[in-house]
């Protein structure tokens, strides 16, 4: 009867790692490590565990100013190059276009 037992902790034992996707101690390693990661990442972009709704609305005002200062950005860019290139292309399309058309 002792074999009957060990055989039902051993199968026990095995749906559990199955379950967890290894063993429960190196699971809890895996999960501890990935969260501590994951916390690292989150907290530098400003999320704070204890008002996780607060810190996803400010993430997005955030994302939402940075796109409109972002295509603030890009206009300055295409200023500053159109002020070089139209009058260029303009140019050359005055003196490179042929006589007679």
């Amino acid at each position: 009867m002792p074999n009957d037992d060990t055989r039902n902790l051993q199968a026990s034992q095995d749906s559990l790692s199955r379950f967890l996707g290894g063993s429960p101690l190196a699971v809890a390693f895996r999960l501890i490590l990935l969260s501590t990661l994951v916390g690292v990442m989150l907290a530098a972009i400003g999320f704070d565990p204890w008002n996780i709704v607060q810190s996803i609305r400010l993430l997005i005002e955030r994302v939402w100013d940075l796109g409109f200062d972002a295509i603030n950005g890009l206009w300055r860019y295409f200023l500053l190059g159109a002020v070089i290139v139209i009058p260029i292309w303009l140019l050359s399309r005055l003196f490179g276009a042929p006589r007679g058309r």
